[in-house]
């Protein structure tokens, strides 16, 4: 690991937009001439059924994250950005144990209205199963994220384009990472 490195997590629950945020960083990045690889951690962990001995899929998700980071690695130095969520010192361990990098924390806020108004317009009617489940689950899942206090940054995204939310991003992290 070279001095200076480190990779940047946005942290939230759903609908606060870490996703679109992510696209944005990786576009500030691109201009920035930053070198830079994107996950979002949903993609690495959505399968089913998961094991019997990983019923949450995380260990899967690290293994696969891990590989995939490997790949990018052989290009050459680069800062991973992170979608995801962690909700405790075990879950920043293992992802700072997947990239062999610190991490850099953002926590992604949005008002539950907000929120609600993101979700219903990321689903289809068809979709009204998994609407419901993140709807039950956003408020739970907030909790948690505000117990858990190892943050660099945090952003309230209610009054924020995701454009917007990167830029923030990128002015606290890019100045600290050598290119």
């Amino acid at each position: 690991m070279m001095s200076g490195e480190f990779g940047i997590f946005l942290n939230g629950s759903y609908g606060v937009g870490k996703s679109s945020t992510l696209e944005h960083l990786a576009d500030l990045f691109a201009e920035a001439k930053l070198p830079f690889s994107l996950f979002d951690a949903d993609w690495f962990h959505r399968s089913w059924p998961p094991a019997s001995t990983d019923p949450q899929n995380v260990l899967t998700e690290a293994d696969n994250i891990r590989a995939v980071w490997r790949n990018y690695r052989q290009t050459g130095p680069r800062t991973p950005i992170i979608a995801g969520v962690i909700t405790q010192a075990d879950d920043l361990e293992r992802y700072e144990q997947c990239f062999e990098l610190p991490l850099r924390i953002v926590h992604l806020t949005a008002s539950s209205d907000v929120a609600e108004h993101r979700l219903r317009g990321r689903y289809t009617p068809h979709q009204h199963r998994a609407l419901a489940w993140h709807l039950d689950d956003h408020q739970r899942l907030t909790r948690e994220l505000h117990q858990f206090t190892s943050y660099d940054l945090v952003l309230d995204t209610d009054h924020s384009t995701p454009a917007e939310v990167a830029t923030l991003v990128f002015e606290e992290f890019a100045p600290q990472l050598h290119g």
